[in-house]
Formats: C-alpha cells, sequence, structure tokens
C-alpha cells in the first residue's frame, strides 16, 4: 500500500532503506532473500532514476545476490557499473552474457579482468572484436591460453604491441608464438622470444631455401658485418642484410640499428654462425655498456641451445610465412629443460675471448 498509495517520494526512501537493509543483513536465508526480490522488483520499477542508482549503488555492496538482484543492480547502477563489475565478489554467467550482449566495451574488459569467468562467457569474450576487451584477457593470469584462447591471443598479439608485452610476461604462454610482435617487444622480451626456440624442432621454414642458395659462407658474413659495424657503417649494413636475407629494408635497418643485438643474433644463428664469430660481430654491433659482460654469456648460451633451423623459422615468422600454431604440435615442443639442480657454469671460454675483444675495443676507442 506505501508503494502504491504514498508517491515517489516515499517509494525512494522505502527502496533505499531496503536495500541498505539487505545488504547489512550479511547472508540472507532462502525465504528473505525470496521476500526481497519480490520488495526490490516492485520499489525499482517505480522509484525515481536518482533513486534507483543509488538504491541500485548500494544492493551491489550486499554479500550475496541472486540473478535477478543482479540484473537489478546492472540495469539501474549508472555510471556505476564499471565499479560493481569489477568489486562483486561473484557474478552470474547470466548477468555477464547480458553484459556482453549490450556491446558495453568498458564494461566488457572490465569482465575480462575477473577470475571467475566459465568457458561460456570466455567465448563471447574472445568473440568481441575489441583491443581492450583483448588487452585484459591477455593479462588475466586466471585464464589458460589453450586451444581456441591461445590461437586468438596469438593472433591478437601479431596486431596490438600491449597484448604482446602482456602475453611476453607470462611464463604459462609460449613467448615463440609472440615471432611477429619481436619488434614491438623490450629487450628482455625478446630475448624470451629466442629462448623459446631454445631445444626444440621447427617445421623447415620459407627462408631456408634463400639461405641454402647463398654462395656466401658465414665466416665471410661475419667479417663484413663485423667490418661494417666496426667502421658504424649501418645504412651498408641495411643493404646486405636485405640482400642475403630477403626481408624488406625497412625491416632491416631496424636490425642494423638494434643496439642490443636481439634481432642481429637471430640473423647469425639462421646463417650458421658459431658462437665465436656470432659473439665478435655482436660486440662491434651493440652498445658497450656495464651490462655487456652478461648479455654477451647470454647470447653465448643461446648459440648453443638454438639451432640455425629455429631460426631461420623465426625470421620466416618475421615475413609472415609461417603458421606458428603448428609449434603447438607435440614434435615441436621444447624436448629439453634446464635442471634446477645443475650448477651454472662458472665461465664459459667463448666469452671470456669475446670480453677480452670488447676490452682491446675499448682501449683503443680511449687512445
Amino acid at each position: 500500500m506505501l508503494i502504491e498509495t504514498g508517491g515517489i517520494d516515499r517509494t525512494n526512501t522505502l527502496l533505499i532503506a531496503a536495500c541498505d537493509a539487505y545488504t547489512r543483513r550479511g547472508k540472507p536465508t532462502p525465504p528473505e532473500m525470496e521476500q526481497f526480490e519480490a520488495l526490490a522488483g516492485r520499489l525499482f520499477p517505480t522509484a525515481a532514476p536518482q533513486a534507483r542508482a543509488k538504491g541500485a549503488a548500494i544492493l551491489g555492496r550486499a554479500e550475496m545476490l541472486s540473478p535477478m538482484l543482479e540484473r537489478l543492480v546492472v540495469e539501474n547502477i549508472g555510471e556505476d557499473l564499471n565499479s560493481f563489475l569489477q568489486s562483486a565478489t561473484a557474478l552470474s554467467d547470466q548477468t555477464m552474457l547480458d553484459v556482453i550482449a549490450r556491446e558495453d566495451i568498458p564494461a566488457a574488459a572490465i569482465l575480462a579482468t575477473r577470475s571467475d569467468l566459465s568457458n561460456v562467457v570466455l567465448a563471447k569474450l574472445f568473440q568481441l572484436n575489441s583491443r581492450k576487451v583483448y588487452r585484459a584477457l591477455a593479462a588475466n593470469p586466471a585464464i589458460q591460453p589453450r586451444g581456441a584462447y591461445l590461437s586468438a591471443l596469438a593472433r591478437s598479439a601479431q596486431m596490438d604491441h600491449i597484448v604482446a608485452e602482456s602475453l611476453a610476461k607470462r611464463s604459462d604462454f609460449d613467448a615463440a608464438l609472440l615471432a611477429p610482435a619481436f619488434f614491438d617487444l623490450s629487450d628482455s622480451d625478446r630475448i624470451k622470444v629466442i629462448q623459446a626456440f631454445a631445444h626444440r624442432g621447427t617445421p623447415i621454414a620459407p627462408i631456408s631455401k634463400t639461405i641454402e642458395q647463398l654462395t656466401v659462407a658465414s665466416a665471410d658474413l661475419t667479417k663484413a658485418l663485423m667490418k661494417l659495424f666496426s667502421e658504424n657503417r649501418r645504412p651498408e649494413v641495411t643493404r646486405l642484410l636485405s640482400q642475403i636475407t630477403g626481408l624488406d629494408e625497412v625491416r632491416c635497418g631496424q636490425i642494423a640499428h638494434d643496439v642490443t643485438g636481439a634481432s642481429l643474433f637471430v640473423i647469425l644463428r639462421a646463417f650458421g654462425c658459431s658462437a665465436y664469430d656470432g659473439l665478435k660481430v655482436l660486440i662491434h654491433a651493440t652498445s658497450h655498456d656495464s651490462e655487456r659482460s652478461q648479455a654477451l654469456a647470454d647470447f653465448a648460451t643461446l648459440f648453443g641451445n638454438v639451432t640455425p633451423e629455429s631460426m631461420a623459422y623465426l625470421m620466416s615468422a618475421w615475413r609472415g610465412e609461417v603458421n606458428l600454431l603448428e609449434l603447438n604440435k607435440p614434435e615441436y615442443k621444447p624436448f629439453s629443460e634446464t635442471s634446477r639442480r645443475t650448477p651454472a657454469a662458472t665461465h664459459n671460454p667463448v666469452v671470456d675471448q669475446a670480453i677480452e675483444a670488447l676490452a682491446r675495443i675499448g682501449l683503443r676507442r680511449a687512445g
């Protein structure tokens, strides 16, 4: 009677008081929830918009909501919707599916960060053509990148560097699938991509034919590159790389000017360079700072752990010639892992020789 005869002001007051009482109740019994659903179902449609938004905001803080009460909150909470979707302890699949069906991208992106997503909800989120949603999905550790989800995330990483960066930081994502985004990644993440090719076979790379047809020996290649880098003739390095790799000139320019050496390592190893010859080139090509000793040690290890064939495959991925998802096949999975019990080598003779060469370069420049 109060709802029907008390006027809009009385209804507004009742709605806010009822929502507050329910929220304070804690965990309601089934009869209490049923009674409140009936009351809220009559109060919300009758109250003024401002009161509905306030009541929904209060109700959204309740410890337990039924799907019907969740729907009332979502429909009436207004601009506080995203806060509710983020902070709600639990949400029913139906509520999340209703939000996604509205194609409210900011709200869907909030849902994509939740840890309680069912496969039904995830499937709908992955169907949304939105960078914001995919960035949230890529950064959500509760989502296991498997099957269709893995494929979708890998494709998204090729088009969005933020997705690629998020995936590179995940231990449960095969960094080899980020090969097409290699040049969008940070220095350390580029190394992760290369390391992901360690101790694993790869399909035959289309670029392998190009490498086989070249008459230049790896020793001649390293000698030429070392001379050009030592004289800082990087534009000529760009042209040389363009001629021997078949990569476009813009990409070769990026490789020639990459002072970290990660992309140049890929080229050197793909052409069969040994650790000793390859490190001599990298010394001249990379920046000389306090971290070079460790970087050289990392590259020396990579020369031993990745095959020329796998780096040729990585180069083919840069050219968009391969389907990286083939790496998920059992025969292309990494076949050995470094044991935690195996002590790290105290020193590497190849690295020691390279560091001595690096020191001589520094002395000559200082003189």
